[in-house]
């Protein structure tokens, strides 16, 4: 029997990792190959047959965008999958999607559950899931515990027994833990755009006169006021709620400046989590959020980003 093929098309390798280590731990017997660039992922489609493909949407040399309309336009490839994994969650890019072909659409940052079930319905359609799903696992929970985490350290206990562990978080509340579920098992009924951002309630800054953005965590979205910035990392300062972020979960850090508004979508991950205030129930906490993208143009952006806002004296420019 052959194997079910994949491509996982990112320019940032932190999120070709995590997709790659989420569909190996649940389709033990898959194949993936990967790609930085649309660029690149057009001449492997061009050469090899694919099953699926997982797509980032702002990339370097060729979008997401560009390589599905590509496809489309290929007498081979006008019937595969093509499931686009993108920070861009507007409405309106889900609907260019859409009128482009688009098979599915997994909006970051997003869990495990999530990308497995647009992954599963898209192969589900062209008769692909059976033969995965004879090779999956008999336990299935390492493919959903821990999402960010669990995916880096291919689920190990050692690793989900710290997290769950009470004394592992002085800020921990008892329902903590239990707070995440209710979302995850909601997204499988959201249809081609899997759960949008929470809104988060506008909360007071510790500093007015700091930069602001919009953190997207899988729990939900936070306000969040940028305290420092770099090319490599931004430091953040988020407002403390029920669901505690956590260390080494995929985010998106939403940055709007500039007379025309322009936003930039940054993927990343949180680094580090230290509570802002020196006492245990600080009601802030401090975000160190490092960037994965190596689009030339979201670092020109950040770049344009530091030196409008140290002018402005929005944030203290970091190394």
């Amino acid at each position: 029997m052959s194997k079910v093929s994949v491509l996982v098309v990112d320019d940032a390798s932190f999120i070709r990792d995590l997709v790659k280590k989420c569909l190996r731990n649940y389709f033990p017997g898959i194949r993936i190959e990967d790609a930085v660039n649309g660029k690149k992922a057009q001449a492997m489609l061009a050469r090899e047959a694919f099953d699926l493909v997982l797509c980032d949407w702002e990339m370097p040399e060729m979008s997401g965008l560009e390589l599905l309309s590509w496809c489309r336009q290929q007498d081979t490839l006008k019937g595969m999958p093509f499931v686009m994994v993108t920070s861009r969650g507007d409405k309106e890019n889900v609907v260019q999607a859409i009128q482009a072909g688009v098979s599915g659409y997994v909006s970051k940052p997003f869990t495990n559950e999530q990308l497995l079930t647009k992954v599963k319905q898209a192969l589900h359609k062209v008769g692909k899931l059976d033969t995965l799903m004879n090779s999956a696992p008999t336990k299935m929970n390492s493919a959903f515990g821990n999402d960010s985490l669990s995916a880096l350290t291919g689920g190990k206990a050692p690793v989900a027994a710290v997290a769950s562990a009470p004394a592992a978080n002085p800020f921990a509340k008892p329902a903590v833990v239990a707070a995440p579920a209710p979302a995850a098992a909601a997204a499988p009924a959201r249809g081609l755009l899997n759960s949008p951002p929470v809104k988060a309630p506008a909360a007071s800054a510790p500093a007015a006169n700091r930069g602001q953005g919009q953190l997207r965590l899988p729990s939900g979205t936070q306000q969040c006021v940028i305290k420092a910035l770099s090319l490599k990392e931004a430091l953040l300062v988020v407002k403390r709620t029920d669901t505690l972020p956590q260390v080494l979960e995929s985010a998106v850090l939403d940055m709007e400046q500039g007379d025309n508004a322009e936003t930039a979508r940054l993927n990343g991950y949180l680094h580090a989590i230290v509570a802002h205030e020196q006492t245990p129930d600080s009601e802030w906490l401090q975000l160190t959020f490092r960037f994965v993208d190596k689009d030339p143009q979201k670092l020109d952006y950040i770049s344009r980003l530091i030196a409008r806002g140290t002018a402005q004296k929005h944030f203290v420019p970091g190394a």
